[in-house]
């Protein structure tokens, strides 16, 4: 008997999925990377990249969910007993990752508000730094900074307000207001930005091939690793989502429509920064290449420069670009946080509201720590490893263990193949098997050497610049806490008791 909540239509898990992995990512990682990367020429690897890799693992995880019917643990051991391990990785990775992305979200919200009167003043940069996040030094926690405590406290009654209201009725409505919102006020923007003096320099900037950089190894790594990163794969969302799906959805179709979406707006993000940075740097005199950044800087420094000196509209593209961060990173924070929730909920057999309050509910604990004068330092150390070391680790880990140990690949695709309009090829077994673990292999080769070089050469430095110690508790540590927990986790017993009541109500609800 089929007792797993379940998306109420295809429409809103496929809103639902394009909404994890459109996220702030999109809009502020995407644009500087082709730009550095090659420029229009990016686009060749890039694309090479979503259709040997990102695509080619969506299918899989979205089969590995729809297939084994449970969130990435459960999935992983249902798979091989073995193997759970993997799956509480990914999912401990979503519970760091939930921690500090809220916060950004955070600022975002500050920021719309700021917008209206311009209330960042002329100096953007000692604005965020000085004035609203009051930075402290490396290490220090310096007391809340009430501008970024009050709004993250929104940010989580928001997120799991959707949670408890589960499935269908919480996540799907709240991607189907949010996505398409997402998409007309980045749409309004983007037509804005376009008709701004200087936009076509900032485009043919950015749209300018240089063939010759796609000879280099390293654009290929940066194109692999920016599809991967984009698209949500290799941390339990995927699985999760995809496990509540009815037992004859099409998979491979969902995992096209996903990945060229998520690709659609990463190009649409990428027109709309060029054309305000084209903008921004006629303005200024110099040329676009002086006024590229991505990241924090773009979001929360360029952009607020750029809005100031917009000749009309100032205060509602402000609000409008701010609003439009909300809106990625709340879907995206959804799907993060649902990856443990799942996870609680199959492990424990606990109800919903109990896994969202103490599993959503630790993880808005922690994030208080990144509302504090020390926070962004703690976030930039996070981020960066968790993301490095956390989820680019574990989609080599997945992928390998899955095609070369566990010799799942042939069993995924006939389940894909029985349900799917595409018929998955060989390309699909050559890329998990092939392509997909050498790209990831050598990125993770690379990572490893950069990181542990900084550490013994004092020439260069750590990550950051930042003390040895803050680098080891706030970085390697929390990456390898991930790890270390999830493989704790796989040794405690699964609980045997029915599904939730919650759950059983949603299913039939969905039938």
């Amino acid at each position: 008997m089929e007792t797993r909540s379940q998306w109420g239509t295809r429409a809103g898990f496929i809103l639902a999925a394009a909404g994890s992995a459109i996220g702030l990512g999109n809009i502020w990682r995407f644009p500087s990377v082709a730009y550095e990367n090659g420029g229009g020429a990016f686009f060749i690897p890039y694309l090479f990249a979503l259709l040997t890799a990102g695509i080619p693992l969506l299918i899989m995880e979205f089969t590995i969910g729809q297939k084994y019917r449970g969130s990435a643990p459960m999935a992983f051991s249902k798979m091989n007993k073995k193997a759970e391990w993997i799956g509480w990785w990914g999912a401990l990775v979503a519970f760091v990752i939930s921690t500090y992305y809220s916060v950004i979200i955070a600022w975002a919200i500050s920021y719309s508000t700021f917008s209206f009167n311009l209330g960042w003043g002329e100096d953007t940069e000692g604005f965020l730094f000085n004035d609203y996040l009051q930075l402290a030094a490396p290490g220090e926690f310096g007391g809340f900074v009430p501008s970024v405590l009050i709004p993250l406290i929104i940010v989580w009654a928001v997120v799991l307000a959707i949670l408890f209201a589960g499935v269908k009725k919480g996540i799907e409505i709240a991607n189907r207001i949010f996505i398409p919102l997402l998409v007309v006020l980045f749409l309004f923007i983007v037509i804005y930005a376009l008709t701004l003096p200087g936009a076509l320099d900032g485009l043919n900037a950015f749209f300018q091939p240089d063939f010759g950089a796609i000879m280099s190894a390293d654009v290929w790594v940066a194109a692999y690793g920016q599809i991967f990163f984009s698209l949500s794969i290799a941390f339990a969302i995927m699985i999760a989502y995809a496990s509540y799906l009815p037992k004859k959805s099409d998979i491979t179709n969902n995992a096209f429509i996903v990945g060229f979406g998520n690709s659609s707006f990463e190009l649409l993000a990428g027109i709309g920064v060029f054309a305000t940075l084209g903008f921004m740097a006629g303005q200024a005199g110099v040329g676009v290449e002086d006024v590229v950044a991505g990241g924090v800087g773009l979001a929360f420094v360029v952009f607020p420069q750029i809005i100031n000196e917009l000749p009309m509209l100032n205060g509602l593209v402000g609000f409008l670009f701010f609003a439009s961060l909300v809106l990625a990173g709340f879907s995206s924070l959804i799907s993060i946080t649902e990856a443990y929730i799942s996870a609680i909920i199959d492990k424990f057999k606990i109800s919903r509201a109990k896994a969202v309050f103490f599993g959503g509910g630790l993880s808005a604990v922690i994030s208080l720590i990144y509302a504090t004068r020390g926070g962004l330092n703690f976030l930039d150390t996070v981020d960066y490893f968790i993301n490095q070391f956390g989820v680019a680790f574990i989609g080599l880990v997945e992928v390998v263990v899955v095609a070369w140990f566990l010799r799942e690949v042939k069993n995924l695709k006939e389940h894909a193949n029985g349900i799917s309009d595409i018929q998955l090829g060989a390309w699909w077994g050559f890329s998990l098997s092939v392509i997909t673990p050498i790209v990831l292999g050598v990125m993770m080769v690379q990572l490893f050497v950069q990181n542990l070089l900084r550490q013994f050469d004092t020439d260069t430095g750590n990550y950051g610049n930042y003390a040895d110690d803050f680098i080891i508790y706030s970085g390697w540590a929390v990456a390898a806490s991930a790890l270390i927990i999830g493989i704790i986790m796989s040794f405690t017993k699964w609980r045997k008791e029915t599904n939730s009541a919650e759950e059983l109500q949603e299913t039939k609800e969905a039938k």
